[in-house]
């Protein structure tokens, strides 16, 4: 049973919204759908690092949800700066329930535990050039992380942060997220969020004993990528 991720499905069966202002993204559900089910088995688990569907309610979401569900594997959703659908986690549970999507699960102010594993995560927050900075938003989003990562509690095994914003790019630090993960010892962090030109911008690799690793669908080539095995 392994652990995959993936950023930024942008899918958008009702909502017909394209994603041709960036290159790479013609017939970009197809080419997830191929990829996935190439990588992904029956009793994996995939992380949907937000931007998973272009609706604008729970109900226009519902067609991709369910495109989601019929994938391989089970899903665990946190929210993306565009998941304009997202209601209360127990709005989203019930619709889940009352469509049988027994494969799709809410990460939001919790944690679930997979092989020993425990995935962590939370949508977070950055600025585009020129945003004043609003320590009131960011506060929000650090405690977030924190009442996600804490949920954990005393259990042993690694715990993964998965974040929608980048929490580090180009010259940008959120250091309020940065000092959570150092409280809790948090070794790999996976984000998206970033497209097209964007990606040259994206700060990876080990910086300050953490890994990060951007998963944009477009950066992936719209395939999952192996987090734990």
């Amino acid at each position: 049973m392994a652990i995959y991720a993936i950023g930024d499905l942008h899918l958008s069966v009702a909502a017909k919204k394209p994603m041709d202002v960036f290159p790479g993204w013609d017939n970009h559900a197809e080419k997830l759908i191929e990829n996935w089910n190439r990588v992904v088995g029956p009793h994996d688990t995939v992380v949907l690092n937000g931007d998973t569907s272009w609706g604008m309610t729970l109900q226009q979401a519902l067609p991709d949800f369910r495109l989601i569900h019929q994938l391989p594997g089970k899903k665990i959703i946190i929210k993306g700066n565009h998941d304009y659908w997202w209601a209360s986690a127990t709005k989203m549970r019930e619709l889940f329930a009352e469509n049988s999507l027994d494969s799709l699960y809410i990460l939001h102010n919790n944690s679930f535990t997979v092989e020993g594993v425990h995935i962590c995560g939370s949508r977070g927050w950055m600025f585009e050039t020129g945003e004043r900075h609003d320590e009131k938003l960011i506060n929000r989003e650090a405690m977030r992380i924190d009442a996600s990562i804490r949920s954990v509690g005393e259990q042993e095994g690694e715990r993964l942060l998965f974040l929608h914003y980048p929490p580090l790019y180009a010259n940008q630090r959120l250091e309020p997220f940065l000092a959570v993960m150092h409280q809790y010892g948090i070794r790999r962090c996976y984000y998206g969020h970033i497209h097209g030109a964007g990606h040259k911008y994206a700060v990876q690799g080990m910086i300050q004993g953490i890994e990060f690793t951007m998963i944009s669908a477009d950066y992936i080539d719209f395939t999952p990528v192996l987090v734990h095995r």
